[in-house]
């Protein structure tokens, strides 16, 4: 399929998710910023997988009506690649790797896809969907959907605290984009929380698109409300009857598109403070029902076709690629992504705890699309989770994304690229700076 590449020759490496040409449709203002700065010289370029226009993102699965994926028996050749590709590394790797580039002819295979953990700011997917699933009941038309999305404008409030992820704020004024994390104080439209999410995994940003389901579901066409309506809400409402809610809001549209919500679940607010407002429980999930949320993307079932294209567009990957993403073999493919990780340290002798090299747990997970711009270019599914205690897999991550690449492609075992030097490594692991 041709893609009409936009040419934004000299875009800054922090972009975000999104189609760079969406302002208009979306209302995301941030993306004015990146459009100015496309003329200035000497910034680093994006990759050509990194400019497709939106006209240029369509759902790969559309008019597709065969079986689940995993209905259908594991393709051997992928099955003997995928698993010697991993074989010696550690036992906590597992992962699912769905070949979607001919519909008429799905192949899949995994490795240990049933296991089970917490997939950190992955789980944002789960609050993506449960957030345009509310704006469907309440607006069954899509252009009064996609109103709100971009004119509804909220404050962050009390629901952000202790924020480490930056997020580019429009200022107005200035006609340019400033860098900061957000702070109570913050004022954005629903598509920017949304955007802040998903592209730059901010903490704060999560809290926000799950509240706003939440009140979205309550009110009905009704939405939006002013802040102390909203916060009446969550002040007066019993904490079980929130905790229900909340659960049922990111749930609910798993359930209807035939996801199995006992292996993927987003189970708790994302900062401390939106915790002490809504209980939570447990977040969990497996490699199989990530790739099979994608999967729905891909369908145009997740909530339904309109919503599945605007989710599959919030996950294009138009910032700095990281981990998974950071794969360089992936350049002139465009990456639909979402990572997540979480550590945590325990006392140690002779171990100093680090970001992302937790010694009690380690955990890192990516789901990603890729898919490429011409014709028989391999589209694909992936969800890959890790546990390596100790060790900062982004790298890892890297090269087995790099291996998956040419797998798809030949359908021949690869060797992973074991060495690389340091500033491979440690660009590997960076998702942002201002």
């Amino acid at each position: 399929m041709p893609r009409s590449l936009l040419l934004f020759a000299a875009l800054p490496a922090l972009a975000g998710a999104y189609p760079l040409d969406g302002e208009g449709d979306s209302g995301i203002r941030r993306l004015e910023g990146y459009r100015q700065q496309q003329e200035e010289t000497g910034g680093p370029r994006l990759a050509a997988g990194q400019l497709w226009s939106s006209d240029d993102i369509e759902l790969g699965l559309a008019n597709y009506d065969g079986p689940d994926f995993d209905a259908l028996p594991e393709d051997p050749r992928l099955s003997k690649a995928i698993t010697g590709m991993l074989r010696g590394r550690d036992p906590s790797y597992a992962m699912v790797v769905v070949d979607i580039s001919d519909p008429g002819d799905i192949r899949w295979a995994g490795l240990r896809p049933d296991l089970r953990q917490n997939p950190g700011s992955v789980g944002k997917l789960m609050c993506m969907a449960g957030l345009f699933h509310a704006l469907a009941a309440a607006f069954p038309d899509v252009e009064e959907r996609a109103r709100v999305l971009r004119e509804s404008v909220s404050a962050a409030g009390g629901w952000v605290s202790n924020e480490i992820h930056v997020v580019p704020k429009w200022n107005e004024t200035e006609q340019r984009n400033r860098y900061a994390v957000i702070v109570p104080s913050d004022r954005f439209r629903l598509s920017e929380w949304l955007d802040h999410a998903i592209s730059a995994s901010a903490n704060g940003a999560g809290s926000v698109i799950w509240r706003e389901a939440m009140l979205i579901r309550h009110f009905g066409a009704d939405y939006p409300r002013s802040a102390a309506e909203s916060e009446a809400f969550f002040r007066d409402t019993p904490k079980r009857e929130l905790a229900e809610l909340a659960a049922e809001v990111v749930s609910a549209p798993l359930r209807e598109a035939g996801i199995d919500t006992a292996n993927l679940q987003q189970g708790s607010f994302w900062t401390g403070v939106s915790k002490q407002k809504v209980p939570g429980r447990i977040s969990y999930a497996t490699p199989r029902e990530l790739a099979r949320l994608v999967f729905r993307i891909e369908e145009g079932r997740l909530v339904d076709r309109w919503s599945s294209l605007e989710m599959k567009k919030y996950m294009y990957l138009t910032k700095r690629r990281y981990r998974y993403s950071y794969a360089p073999e992936l350049a002139d493919s465009a990456v639909f992504f979402k990572s997540g990780s979480l550590y945590s340290c325990v006392p140690e002798a002779g171990f100093r705890c680090d970001k992302y090299m937790g010694n009690s747990r380690n955990l890192m997970n990516s789901v990603a699309a890729v898919e490429g711009a011409a014709a028989g270019d391999p589209h694909y599914i992936v969800a890959l989770m890790s546990n390596v205690l100790r060790f900062n897999s982004a790298w890892d991550h890297s090269r087995i994304a790099a291996a998956v690449h040419e797998t798809v492609r030949s359908y021949e075992q690869q060797t992973l690229k074991e060495s690389a030097s340091e500033k491979e490594i440690a660009d590997s692991g960076k998702s942002e700076s201002p």
